[in-house]
């Protein structure tokens, strides 16, 4: 079989139309044989070729083995951990004190969502820095569901209020939804001389120099309602920063400050026990919980409209599945009949379905980013 070998030199000939040369049985048996050598020599070449090449795809597939073996892991881990979430207690942050409106509302909120996850949501009260201290606890910790941070309206105004911040008010966290809107009241402690508004407001301006103004802290709601405030009044008041407005609070309870703006969330209480002087509300339109109290609108500081959003975020990166059940326990803790009722009585207006969502919460943080942007830019006023 060996030596029915068929030169291909020959072969090509053939094709071609020539004739073949004139060989000696000899010859053509040398020709033959040394053709078989040579092929057989190139067969071999081929063959290391072909095991080099698969050897060092093997040691490709080895070297990216562990970062495939890795990342399958994590895939499997996370759908794990979706399926039989919650396993334990998740903390909730709240970043301002333990009493105050923010506080209140979040131990509503995690009351009900308890009940529907089937473990506690556990309020874990981190306050400072106008709510950052909190915010950073929360965005540093494992993406993992266990951990949810109250947002509000600070979250927004940090991305321009702060100047320097461990973390992305906004990129370091995935929405889960929005709870309720909170109407503020301009109140005094129940001694102050002023008896409406616009005494209010003529007392103000006259004692520019002695009376004080109390906030939450820097970044607080209470600090962005003062801000509006004396920039339509066009004066400058003595301000206090507390560390949450439930302290400040306790001031005005005690007639050691003069002013505050905070929320119906504390304020509707203390006002129908006649504690302290009820002014004004901020927004618009008078609110159910203090019908008889006017808008600053009414009393003359015209397109004077704020009031304070609340919503629950998690660490970037918190797996989808698990960020959807957190939506629909919140959506459901927004309408249990005890929540509805607790929200109206502190003057709060729960959000709408779709905006209960994380889609809706991310949409509506960008616009109120922009809101406050240059709001803060023209006060100048910076926190750090």
């Amino acid at each position: 079989m060996l030596f029915q070998y068929t030169d291909l030199r020959s072969q090509a000939r053939k094709i071609q139309g020539e004739p073949p040369p004139l060989e000696d049985a000899s010859k053509t048996t040398r020709v033959r044989t040394s053709n078989f050598l040579q092929l057989r020599c190139e067969s071999a070449m081929i063959l290391r070729v072909v095991q080099h090449e698969a050897c060092a795809r093997k040691k490709e597939l080895m070297k990216n083995l562990p970062r495939f073996v890795l990342a399958l892991l994590a895939f499997t881990a996370i759908g794990a951990a979706a399926q039989t979430y919650p396993s334990r207690g998740i903390n909730l942050i709240v970043p301002f004190a333990a009493g105050g409106p923010s506080d209140a509302l979040a131990r509503l909120i995690a009351q009900s969502m308890s009940a529907t996850l089937g473990q506690q949501v556990a309020i874990d009260n981190v306050t400072g820095a106008g709510g950052t201290l909190g915010a950073a606890k929360s965005a540093q910790a494992r993406p993992d569901g266990y951990t949810l941070l109250l947002s509000h309206i600070g979250q927004s105004a940090s991305v321009t209020l702060y100047r320097k911040l461990p973390y992305d008010p906004v990129g370091a966290f995935d929405s889960i939804g929005l709870i309720a809107e909170v109407p503020m009241v301009v109140v005094g402690r129940k001694d102050l001389p002023p008896k409406d508004i616009g005494e209010l407001i003529t007392y103000i301006k006259s004692n520019k120099d002695k009376i004080t103004y109390g906030n939450g802290g820097v970044g607080s709601a209470s600090h962005f309602c003062g801000l509006l405030l004396m920039s339509a009044l066009q004066v400058e008041m003595t301000t206090v920063s507390y560390r949450g407005s439930a302290p400040a609070m306790l001031d005005v309870l005690g007639g050691r400050l003069d002013l505050l703006c905070d929320q119906t969330t504390t304020t509707t209480s203390h006002m129908r026990a006649a504690t302290i002087r009820g002014y004004a509300v901020t927004m618009k339109t008078r609110v159910p919980a203090a019908p008889e109290l006017p808008t600053l609108s009414e009393a003359g500081l015209r397109d004077f409209d704020l009031s304070v959003w609340y919503g629950l975020v998690a660490p970037k990166g918190t797996p989808k599945p698990i960020v959807d059940q957190l939506a629909a326990a919140l959506r459901t803790a927004l309408t249990d009949a005890t929540v509805v009722k607790r929200l109206a009585e502190f003057g709060a207006q729960p959000v709408s379905p779709d905006r209960a969502t994380p889609e809706g919460a991310a949409a509506f943080l960008r616009a109120d980013v922009t809101k406050w942007a240059p709001v803060i830019k023209a006060a100048g006023v910076y926190a750090d």
